[in-house]
């Protein structure tokens, strides 16, 4: 008896050390550097956020937060990356809803819900249409016009093919009865470089970028999606207001993990980045690029992704779409 009381003293002492290390590896992370993967080219509009993002991130964990660009296959690269690295939360991926479309699109090396443990959404948004100053159209029912009267001989740019814009585009055909033609880009910064030049004419964009072209005159803007004007764009109207009511394409920035990172650690990002969120300065920095600060937690984000693939799955049916290979 006294032996066994002395083996189950033993096993409990052990698991409490067991618990004890856990509990003090969780309260001294992070210990270095955090690596974030960003699957875009810098100047797009997932790499414009971060870098707002990223200091006060820095800040609040008492680590550097080091931005990686690994773009190329419509996030796949970047994602892979993560998925790869260890799940100990020193590497982290900025992804936006091009993760739930691409679930839907094309086989992919990973599972999109099952190898990533979400961590927080960032910001919430919607696409601003936005054309090409050479263009002879001056408000959404005019572009609906032009369009009809030449089929298949517009072109809209998007950053690649499958992603959010390009469905926009595709949602937008098929609302309003159009057909204008993707031009695919590997990011948001030479799309918008032909576009301004007037390579191609028109973008579903994103705010982040699109605000800043459209308020110095470089582009013009006839409609934005979602129920309510940008703050950013107050003389923009929604799509509904501009004759195209129903065309809803929201879209998302959120951060991702390697599935097995400990939720200890997913918790404390988690909760980091709402403080991050939350700061005054922060929020009227992403409210001027037409940007909502968008907090949620780990399970609720988790929702949104499947949600997200099951709205986006549709329309990639819808429109047929399929990757170029």
């Amino acid at each position: 008896m006294n032996s066994f009381n002395a083996v189950m003293r033993m096993v409990t002492i052990g698991a409490l050390m067991a618990i004890a290390g856990s509990v003090g590896a969780q309260q001294t992370y992070p210990g270095k550097p955090i690596r974030l993967i960003v699957p875009y080219p810098p100047g797009g509009g997932t790499d414009t956020l971060v870098r707002v993002l990223v200091p006060k991130m820095s800040e609040r964990l008492g680590q550097q937060v080091v931005i990686e660009n690994r773009p190329g296959g419509n996030t796949i690269i970047g994602s892979e990356a993560l998925v790869k690295s260890l799940p100990d939360g020193y590497t982290i991926l900025a992804v936006s809803a091009s993760h739930a479309v691409n679930a839907s699109l094309v086989p992919t090396p990973y599972d999109a819900v099952k190898d990533f443990a979400p961590v927080a959404t960032l910001s919430s948004f919607g696409v601003v249409l936005v054309l090409s100053p050479s263009m002879p159209v001056n408000n959404l029912q005019e572009l609906i016009a032009l369009a009809k009267s030449r089929p298949a001989q517009l072109n809209y740019a998007s950053t690649g093919t499958g992603g959010t814009q390009h469905l926009a585009g595709e949602l937008f055909n098929i609302m309003a009865g159009v057909k204008v033609q993707q031009i695919p880009y590997k990011g948001g910064a030479p799309a918008f470089t032909d576009l301004i030049g007037g390579q191609v004419q028109m973008m579903f964009a994103v705010p982040t970028v699109s605000t800043q072209y459209v308020r110095s005159g470089k582009l013009k803007a006839v409609a934005v999606s979602g129920e309510t004007r940008l703050r950013a764009l107050p003389q923009v109207p929604t799509f509904t207001e501009a004759g195209l009511p129903g065309f809803d394409m929201t879209n998302w920035y959120g951060i991702l993990a390697p599935a097995a990172t400990p939720s200890a650690i997913i918790d404390k990002l988690s909760a980091e980045t709402a403080k991050v969120l939350a700061v005054p300065e922060i929020k009227d920095k992403l409210l001027s690029q037409g940007l909502d600060a968008f907090i949620s937690t780990p399970a609720q984000f988790a929702t949104l992704i499947k949600a997200d693939i099951a709205k986006f799955g549709k329309v990639v049916k819808a429109a047929n779409i399929k990757m170029e290979n």
